[in-house]
């Protein structure tokens, strides 16, 4: 699940926070880096839990209320949204069973944030049209009105990204991107797998363990030399003037050109160039963007890195984020 995306990010968080830190540890830094990139993956299975949560809370209100039509003699109320065949499957999953009882994860102490969403479910169009539809119920209809209702009322819900990051200083602008993940697990989800349904694991291989571990490394060690870098390149540009998450940005765009042969320059600039516009001035993207082109051609005519610039369109399908 954790992609370089999300590696980038953590580390471009982590370099900053480790220069404004007096004890500096290159070891403890690193431990950090991964433990930060492993609350991601714990988010990941926790916003699964929350469809869990949601469907268990609307069951306790279902039953409440069929009590009340028993006793009253009314209209008994539809457990359709109750038996969702795909949050059954969730519900029942092995490996999201083995992480609730491994971390201890429950909503149980958030549990108005569990039935506000569950209100804004029960009055949005999907829940009302999903409801009302009386054709035969399947599998694939309940799966997507969950990846209809995470889609429109999950994702970009400004008080879920505010709960997360009250929760956790290690989920602050994490939720964007783990976000894509959930949306992409519930896709997969196949009923022929029942309780086996694989979930995303937390890294895909290795190797990209090994590019967060490499890329954080290079860019701590090698600083004093990426700096030097920027220096004899910016005679063109007020580099007095920047800002220093700009300096900090430039300096991990360097260190993974520097560190990995195989991916493409206009692809890395591109990553940051989109790092410094959420975490730095506005005018940040556009001096990146210039200072790094002109880096990497110092670079690559000075013999640094071995590399060609090639058009952004092409190496965006060179790598796979």
């Amino acid at each position: 699940m954790i992609n370089r995306e999300l590696i980038r990010l953590k580390i471009v968080q982590l370099t900053y926070a480790y220069y404004q830190n007096g004890n500096r540890n290159m070891d403890n830094a690193e431990k950090e880096l991964l433990f930060s990139l492993s609350k991601a993956y714990d988010m990941y299975n926790i916003l699964l839990t929350l469809i869990v949560a949601i469907t268990k809370e609307a069951r306790r209100q279902n039953e409440i209320a069929t009590t009340r039509a028993n006793r009253e003699g009314t209209q008994l109320p539809s457990q359709k949204f109750c038996n969702n065949k795909f949050e059954i499957q969730l519900e029942e999953n092995k490996m999201l069973q083995e992480f609730i009882e491994s971390k201890k994860t429950t909503w149980a102490d958030d549990i108005e944030v569990v039935r506000k969403l569950l209100a804004q479910i029960e009055q949005s169009a999907t829940y009302k049209e999903y409801m009302a539809n009386t054709e035969e119920e399947t599998y694939d209809v309940d799966r997507e009105l969950w990846r209809k209702i995470y889609r429109t009322l999950i994702m970009d819900n400004p008080d879920l990204d505010t709960f997360f990051e009250e929760k956790s200083i290690y989920w602050n602008d994490d939720k964007e991107i783990v976000d894509t993940f959930v949306l992409k697990t519930i896709k997969r989800f196949d009923p022929k797998n029942s309780k086996n349904q694989k979930l995303l694991p937390e890294y895909k291989d290795e190797e990209d363990k090994d590019f967060a571990r490499k890329l954080f490394r290079a860019t701590i060690l090698n600083a004093d030399q990426y700096q030097r870098y920027m220096s004899e390149t910016s005679r063109n540009w007020d580099f007095s003037r920047l800002a220093y998450m700009d300096v900090v940005i430039m300096q991990i765009a360097i260190a993974e050109m520097v560190t990995f042969p195989n991916i493409p320059i206009n692809v890395t600039i591109n990553e940051y160039v989109e790092l410094a516009k959420a975490y730095s001035t506005p005018r940040s993207a556009g001096y990146i963007n210039g200072m790094l082109d002109a880096i990497a051609h110092y670079l690559v005519d000075t013999g640094k890195v071995v590399k060609t610039m090639r058009t952004a369109g092409a190496d965006a399908q060179q790598e796979e984020q």
